[in-house]
């Protein structure tokens, strides 16, 4: 008969339990959950209570989504100041907003699901062989650039573009890709169009692409260029970082310097420095 009888106790130990909830979790173990989630999921889980925005905004939590060459790409494009004055989470915040530096050539994004680095690099801070001669090349302005200008070739015999920087980049396997255009863009009544009279000269012998970094990683390889009017990434090389936080130069390069034929009609937008993983988003940045 008893054993059907509950006391007093029982009653009010039980509705202590009920009453538990969200709010009774401590925010350090709420943290320690949040750093094994990527920043979307973390976003989400800060609108369920003040305990849990309090948690999405500690900066440990933040500083394990972060690149380990965070400080040297803050100081790189904000400033010393900046990075002792803004929370964790205001840095990768600001790091995967468009960020342009040296002269506004280069822009450095970290992809916001991943946090891993991508590199932009305009085609204004490379080395063309003759783009002084007005003659041959010319910068054009377009809305089709991040950087709102491309270098525009009309023709030439010898044509040789190379990139060089030196940066710090997380340890990872990174992939660089020029980005090209046989044919100059324009706008017609307000639709996309393409003036191809110019192109010539690309079929006859392929392009080479080459690649080398300071530790001794090269790649040589070569192509012909396709698809006049529209936008394609040409693949240059890979090169592995296994020793982060520290500088690394790298040289990129492309070159048709056959002189037996002239060639014209292309347009050089910059190239683009990006894990080998996020590759196939390359459209998407």
């Amino acid at each position: 008969m008893g054993a059907g009888i509950s006391t007093n106790d029982d009653h009010e130990g039980y509705l202590s339990y009920s009453k538990t909830c969200l709010d009774d979790i401590p925010e350090s173990c709420i943290s320690s959950i949040m750093m094994r989630l990527d920043p979307q999921e973390i976003c989400k889980l800060a609108r369920v209570n003040k305990t849990f925005h309090r948690a999405s905004s500690d900066d440990y939590v933040w500083e394990s989504k972060l690149p380990p060459s965070y400080k040297f790409l803050v100081k790189k494009i904000l400033g010393e100041e900046k990075l002792c004055s803004m929370t964790k989470k205001e840095i990768y915040a600001k790091l995967c907003q468009p960020n342009f530096f040296d002269g506004g050539t280069k822009e450095i994004l970290l992809d916001r699901c991943s946090g891993q680095v991508c590199l932009f690099i305009s085609s204004k801070s490379f080395k063309i062989t003759g783009i002084d001669d007005r003659r041959y090349w010319n910068y054009i302005s377009t809305e089709e650039s991040r950087f709102k200008s491309v270098a525009y070739l009309q023709q030439m015999w010898w044509v040789e573009v190379l990139g060089e920087l030196e940066l710090e980049f997380p340890k990872g396997n990174y992939s660089i890709f020029f980005k090209l255009q046989l044919g100059k863009t324009t706008k017609r009544l307000g639709r996309r169009v393409c003036n191809l009279e110019q192109v010539h000269g690309w079929d006859l012998k392929p392009v080479r692409f080459q690649l080398s970094t300071s530790d001794g990683q090269n790649s040589l390889s070569q192509c012909y260029m396709n698809g006049p009017g529209e936008w394609a990434y040409y693949h240059v090389g890979d090169f592995v970082i296994e020793k982060p936080n520290g500088l690394i130069s790298i040289k990129f390069s492309l070159a048709q310097i056959d002189c037996t034929h002239t060639k014209g009609g292309l347009c050089i937008d910059g190239a683009v420095i990006c894990p080998k993983e996020l590759a196939h988003k390359l459209k998407q940045f």
